[in-house]
């Protein structure tokens, strides 16, 4: 179920991501968000070819999220709002800031109590990246101000 909801989690940081390269002003939130989408891309690959070789749907239970702290995917509304923003730097990472976090928690809930090795050990290498992503964006905003 992790692996099928980080998918979809993925897919919609993929979006994101594609927004802050076409759209950012500054050439370091160009060049994180290329990253981030390049990143997560080969994630996506790996998941489903997982997925399909443990004969699993490529897509999780609608009630997946209350399994996983209830943790929402990022507001398609917000995602909407990011593409006319006229602070869309400050608003795209205040919006990856939040959808990194998120992937952060899955991740760190599946490498403290999953059942499967390798995904744990992708999990534990998710929190990490995350993390150093998020404190990057972090360092933006402070730049920004």
């Amino acid at each position: 179920m992790f692996v099928q909801m980080m998918v979809q989690h993925h897919r919609q940081g993929i979006e994101i991501a594609r927004l802050g390269a076409a759209k950012g002003k500054t050439p370091e939130v160009k060049t994180l968000a290329s990253a981030i989408e390049v990143t997560q891309q080969d994630e996506v690959e790996m998941m489903l070819r997982w997925l399909h070789a443990w004969s699993q749907p490529l897509t999780a239970a609608s009630d997946a999220h209350d399994h996983h702290g209830g943790l929402p995917e990022t507001d398609r509304k917000q995602i909407a709002a990011l593409k006319g923003s006229k602070s869309f730097e400050r608003d795209f990472l205040n919006l990856l800031i939040a959808h990194q976090d998120d992937a952060l928690q899955m991740a760190g809930a599946e490498s403290a109590a999953g059942a499967n090795r390798e995904v744990k050990q992708w999990a534990a290498r998710v929190e990490s990246s995350r993390k150093a992503q998020i404190q990057q964006m972090l360092d933006l905003l402070d730049r920004r101000k």
